[in-house]
């Protein structure tokens, strides 16, 4: 029997949703959930859960102040969140406003910037900025942080919705697995012999977007753009012919490596991906996966329920939720294990 969106709902009790990041990055707890057991630890013992020879994928996109506040030509409020960069002055974004801008006319965002609207392509609006429109973002936007979070970024935030090893700009939302990781637990994960290579997917707005449909073949996944260097490609090979495990730091980590082997072995290089992974789906890359706990009905919970089991995965929130960890961004982090029988 075909699966629904009702196979990925669980009942969310509101206070378990983490509103803030607690005091140190490594001090969330771990749910380990391998082939045989599920165990209750703490992220700062990732180690003892990783042997010398893994190889930790972590995508090193950086979160943009991509929300930026304004009001149109009209003299109506608008709020824009910035998708992607299309050129150096182009980006497509999502735009709230009571009545819709028309194309040819122009915002005025955070009392400094002359934005055009180019016009409609899909659910966003390709707008054009008087310059280079990344550091025109970077200089006077917003850090966008969830929706599901009820305040307003401050201080803190600039720095730890962003993950350590954060470089290439590009992302409207943090690859939040990364952010448990601090300086210290990555000096100790090298010291024991666990490699780390990087990939980046820019994370989009639309990773927050609710699947509509119950039926789960309608769904059209959002387009990321993702790249993957060499140097990453021949780490995992490397590790793979000495028979460590791959480890996706995040879904974003994931959905770059899977998409990147689409077609046989890892291919080099950048590209776009919709790729929507459900339950079936045949992983080629990736043998162990970091993860924070997901929105009900969500993409992201039905890609980790193709990854671990579908059973596995709502015993393993039945429990998070009876043991009251946090939930989401700021919440707490699951070690999965690939369930047998679902790689090539």
């Amino acid at each position: 029997m075909p699966l629904s969106l009702s196979d990925f709902d669980y009942t969310l009790p509101p206070e378990l949703i983490a509103q803030e990041p607690l005091p140190a990055r490594s001090a969330s707890r771990l749910l380990v959930l391998d082939r045989k057991r599920r165990a209750d630890s703490q992220f700062v013992d990732l180690p003892n859960q990783l042997r010398a020879g893994d190889l930790l994928v972590m995508n090193d996109s950086r979160v943009l102040h991509a929300r930026l506040l304004g009001r149109k030509d009209s003299g109506g409020q608008v709020e824009i969140l910035v998708e992607r960069m299309l050129s150096s002055g182009d980006v497509l974004a999502q735009v709230r406003a009571s009545k819709s801008p028309q194309p040819g006319s122009r915002l005025w965002l955070e009392s400094a910037l002359d934005v055009d609207v180019l016009g409609r392509e899909g659910e966003f609006y390709r707008l054009r900025f008087a310059g280079d429109a990344a550091e025109l973002i970077e200089r006077h936007g917003r850090l966008p942080l969830p929706p599901y979070i009820d305040r307003a970024a401050g201080v803190p935030d600039e720095e730890r919705y962003q993950t350590v090893y954060a470089r290439e700009k590009g992302s409207v939302a943090a690859p939040t697995a990364g952010l448990h990781f601090d300086r210290d637990l990555l000096s100790r994960l090298h010291e024991m012999g666990v490699g780390i290579a990087y990939v980046t997917l820019h994370v989009g707005a639309g990773t927050f977007q609710p699947v509509r449909v119950s039926n789960l073949a309608e769904h059209r996944m959002h387009t990321e753009r993702y790249e993957l260097p060499s140097s990453t490609v021949d780490a995992i090979a490397k590790t793979r012919a000495a028979g460590g495990r791959i480890v996706a730091v995040g879904t974003t980590s994931l959905r770059a490596l899977e998409s990147a082997a689409l077609e046989g072995g890892l291919k080099v290089g950048a590209g776009e991906t919709a790729l929507f992974v459900t339950p079936g789906f045949q992983f080629r890359v990736v043998d162990m996966l970091i993860t924070n706990f997901h929105l009900p009905k969500s993409t992201l919970l039905m890609l980790i329920s193709a990854f671990a089991g579908l059973e596995e995965i709502r015993s393993a929130y039945r429990h998070a939720v009876s043991e009251k960890y946090r939930f989401f961004s700021y919440g707490d982090a699951m070690l999965l294990h690939r369930k047998a029988g679902l790689s090539e």
